[in-house]
């Protein structure tokens, strides 16, 4: 019990000092731009958008850290009955449309109507959402994105930068972001709820690729 109760308090403090360490970045640039503002002959309309681009960056982030916490602690219901993938595979291709385009990503879906997998569809919805996201954000212009289903598996694929082979393992982990990825937006937790979810139900989740081969996420379910 003792070492159970101190492996936690390891993995809260390490937790708390990540969140913390993600926060300075934004609320730094924040200030920068809160004080050149009352400088004359500057453009505040335009270092007020980017404060506010600073302040979503953190409330999304926090929105995350919640989210995290909440499946962590089983608030979240991850598996509780089967859901038709292919509705909400257009649904989050149709909400995240303005996005992608300004990332210049083309979203292809693969998948028939048939096909279910093993999770709540709200949770269902925060994985494809996540790894739609994370395409969108560091694949590049340019970039195809296919999601595709079929029973037991949902895939996300994308013919863009892709990552470092040495990188892949490292692509779930709380907050981690490549050096490439270091220069967008982005909370570093997306792909690590997916793991969770994923895991939560059962499956595992494999990223594979390498610079200029774009990159693969394939989440498997068991068998019902």
């Amino acid at each position: 019990m003792m070492e159970e109760a101190g492996a936690y308090e390891e993995l809260r403090a390490g937790f708390t000092a990540a969140v913390s360490h993600e926060l300075r970045t934004p609320l730094a640039r924040l200030l920068s731009l809160l004080e050149s503002a009352v400088l004359p002959g500057v453009d505040r309309d335009a270092l007020l958008a980017q404060a506010r681009e600073q302040v979503e960056e953190m409330s999304e982030l926090v929105d995350d850290v919640l989210f995290l916490s909440e499946l962590e602690s089983g608030r979240h219901v991850v598996a509780l009955s089967p859901t038709r993938v292919l509705p909400v595979l257009e649904d989050v291709k149709s909400r995240l449309a303005d996005s992608a385009e300004r990332a210049d990503v083309t979203i292809l879906i693969e998948a028939t109507p048939e096909v279910e997998l093993p999770l709540r569809r709200r949770m269902l919805q925060v994985v494809v959402e996540n790894l739609v996201q994370n395409a969108i954000r560091y694949a590049g212009p340019g970039s195809l994105l296919t999601l595709s289903a079929r029973p037991g598996t949902l895939e996300a694929s994308d013919d863009g930068r892709g990552v470092e082979v040495d990188e892949l393992t490292r692509l779930f982990e709380r907050f981690y972001r490549s050096d490439r990825a270091r220069a967008s937006r982005g909370s570093g937790l997306g792909l690590a709820i997916v793991k969770h979810v994923v895991g939560s139900a059962g499956g595992n989740v494999q990223a594979s690729g390498g610079p200029g081969q774009g990159l693969r996420v394939i989440c498997s379910f068991p068998a019902p």
